[in-house]
């Protein structure tokens, strides 16, 4: 009573705060009150004090001083999950409490006036710890259990170099990036001090089945030997749930006991995404509308050219080459640059900022802070030149396969403290982050596997969409990424070098074998039979969007004001714009819709697959000969006429003749070679009869 009131007088007199407590209170403090109460001082911590005292008592009335001092020495925290002088000594010198030497002992004694900071495998702490130890020695020396001696002896010992390996505290604990990684959010959330007492029942968003298989699957990837052929030493990734952004399977590295770098989690390091942030970038476009703004859809031309002089810096594309005037599907599925960099010039009107912050809003949330504080970001972060994390690059891709709508990723579901009192609990949060519209466009042109790489990223059974992307190092590639994601599930693979040291191979979906194996697995053997998924599952196509030659767009595309349609003569032989050296055979009119490019204000055309707007047919020449048909006959014996041509090529290969008798065909069959050509026909009715014969030549000649 005596010490409390000395703390309230010095409290209310300003002075500085003494302590009021007993062994007995303490325990009470540790055993009876959350740590928000306990933690408390000066005058609002009176009421605790008080009822400490009262509880103290009745503690004291129940056992004796040995009892209690046993019953503080078990309860006490001593950092993380420690509770208790046992554990601890267990966890920090692997030996049980009575085996400890006096160096020892006194280090773990200084531990629970505050079990966070104190903790050993708090490096920050470490100073303080060991001037504590020397205190308890000290004390233990003036009150006699030690001579001084004893006391100067334990001070020399350096008692940090023999504290275990905190890694050997992990092993045999599952999920452990995944655990480490909650434990480090709810450090954050709840304070270090909450978490580094111990004593919380928390219940997480893993999904054990996945996460094995994952596990499992990246282990025997590294294990092939084919990743060291191409000088990939790590990898990582991360399994989202979409319906609720959940993280339901994540491992930082490929091993969590591979040596150097096992236990580093690079699902939640900075790491430039490369051409995987360009999805983010094209749904930010197809939601631009308003005012006299142009319009896109996946039908939409940018052209792939050399905007070198408008960028202010060299920018090509990963095979160094531009593929002109291509449609948006196009651009997206062969991952070009510069039709990336014009979308992010068309939202942000000419600034970077407003495209990252949808790119933010999206899920990415600290996409490019890392440059942001460092200095600013250009138009080159439509294309990955910035840091993110793969836990966040996950949820934003969760955010295109929910539609557009973003869900705050999450990895706890629950945390209780050993009062049973509710800490922080889920709740679902959405936000429309993009229109529903472009998010579906997108999702289509990535599940496209008609076009691009997409016919080799497929997974069994389960139709999903994949995105792949390269970061380089001077013009060396360095970290490789596929996502991989369908409208349950968004799997994120990043391959690469802890280091940062480059890779030998520019492959994207190197990752693919693992990405195939886990999301097969986790769409048919746990999503299917939990009733969250079925086979051939995939959006529902939003109200609005226009279809137009195959292409989509949103319903506020408006075709008149983005671009005019026209016809255009083309050689069906060389796909390009024909010319008078073109053949009438080869010519064919196609509906083209010409469009004006929002950075370079060009014309463009949008044209059909394989053809060509900006070039003209080179394979014909003027100087080009036809085939030729030297002489035609006719012989007959009764009704029975059989007709014969003498036909040869001209510049080019025969490919085809046909013989008609009175306008109708009796003969169409492919050639390869001249010569003579015959058909025998039936003739009935007397008279006159006109006999037409036609030969075309690989080049759509004729004769």
């Amino acid at each position: 009573i005596s010490g409390l009131m000395r703390a309230t007088f010095s409290t209310a007199s300003g002075r500085q705060v003494q302590g009021g407590s007993t062994l007995t209170q303490q325990l009470v403090k540790q055993v009876f009150f959350p740590p928000e109460e306990a933690n408390k001082r000066g005058l609002s911590g009176i009421p605790r004090k008080i009822k400490e005292i009262i509880l103290a008592v009745e503690v004291e009335r129940m056992y004796n001083k040995d009892q209690i001092l046993s019953l503080y020495l078990n309860e006490s925290p001593y950092g993380g999950r420690r509770n208790g002088a046992e554990s601890a000594a267990q966890t920090y010198f692997g030996k049980k409490a009575k085996d400890l030497t006096l160096a020892e002992a006194a280090l773990i004694a200084s531990i629970p006036q505050n079990p966070p900071f104190y903790n050993p495998y708090n490096t920050a702490g470490n100073k303080a710890l060991i001037a504590r130890q020397h205190t308890v020695l000290d004390y233990m020396a003036e009150q006699g259990f030690i001579s001084s001696k004893e006391a100067k002896e334990a001070k020399a010992i350096d008692i940090i170099s023999t504290i275990k390996p905190q890694t050997e505290q992990l092993e045999g604990i599952k999920a452990p990036h995944f655990i480490l990684m909650v434990r480090n959010r709810l450090s954050k959330e709840l304070g270090e001090a909450v978490v580094g007492r111990g004593g919380l029942t928390v219940k997480t968003t893993l999904d054990w089945r996945i996460q094995e298989k994952l596990e499992t699957d990246m282990k025997n990837f590294f294990a092939t030997g084919r990743p060291d052929s191409v000088r990939i030493s790590n990898g990582a990734a991360t399994i989202e749930d979409v319906q609720t952004g959940q993280i339901v399977a994540l491992v930082g590295s490929r091993d969590f006991n591979y040596g150097g770098f096992g236990q580093d989690n690079a699902a939640a390091s900075y790491i430039q995404p490369g051409s995987t942030i360009k999805s983010l970038v094209f749904a930010q476009l197809f939601d631009v509308h308003g005012g006299n703004q142009p319009t896109f859809g996946s039908g939409s031309v940018l052209s792939d050219e050399n905007i070198d002089k408008l960028y202010g810096a060299q920018l090509r594309n990963w095979d160094n080459k531009f593929m002109g005037g291509i449609t948006i599907r196009k651009a997206l599925s062969y991952s070009r640059n510069i039709p990336a960099i014009k979308a992010a010039y068309v939202v942000g009107n000419g600034s970077a900022q407003p495209v990252v912050e949808g790119i933010r809003r999206m899920g990415n949330t600290n996409y490019c802070r890392q440059e942001e504080n460092a200095g600013g970001y250009g138009l080159g972060a439509a294309i990955g030149a910035c840091g993110t994390k793969q836990t966040e690059l996950v949820n934003g891709y969760g955010t295109l396969a929910r539609l557009g709508v973003q869900k705050d990723s999450s990895s706890v579901i629950e945390v209780k403290n050993n009062q049973g009192e509710t800490l922080k609990k889920w709740k679902d949060s959405s936000k429309q982050a993009v229109d529903s519209q472009s998010a579906y466009i997108v999702n289509d042109i990535l599940s496209d596997r008609t076009i691009g790489l997409h016919g080799y990223m497929g997974v069994p059974g389960v139709r999903t969409s994949t995105k792949t992307g390269t970061s380089d190092k001077g013009s060396q590639p360095k970290d490789l990424w596929i996502v991989n994601y369908s409208p349950a599930l968004v799997m994120g693979v990043w391959l690469g070098n802890s280091d940062t040291s480059v890779v030998g191979t520019s492959a994207s979906n190197y990752a693919m074998p693992v990405v195939r194996s886990v999301m097969s697995f986790a769409h048919t053997e746990v999503y299917a039979k939990d009733g969250r998924w079925k086979p051939g599952q995939w959006y529902e196509r939003p109200s609005g969007i226009q279809q137009v030659g195959g292409e989509l767009y949103p319903s506020w595309w408006n075709k008149k004001q983005n671009n005019s349609s026209q016809k255009m003569t083309f050689d069906r032989v060389s796909k390009k714009k024909a010319t008078s050296c073109t053949p009438d055979g080869a010519k064919e009119e196609i509906d083209v819709v010409r469009t004006t490019d929002p950075l370079t204000k060009k014309e463009s055309f949008s044209v059909p697959a394989g053809y060509d707007a900006n070039a003209e047919d080179d394979f014909h020449k003027c100087s080009d000969t036809k085939p030729q048909i030297s002489s035609i006959s006719v012989s007959n014996s009764g009704n029975k006429y059989t007709i014969s041509a003498n036909v040869s090529s001209g510049t080019h290969s025969l490919a085809s003749i046909e013989i008609a008798v009175d306008g109708k065909t009796i003969k169409n069959a492919s050639i390869s070679s001249g010569g003579t050509q015959s058909e025998t026909v039936t003739i009935d009715s007397a008279g006159s009869h006109s006999v037409t014969v036609t030969v075309r030549d690989s080049a759509y000649y004729t004769a």
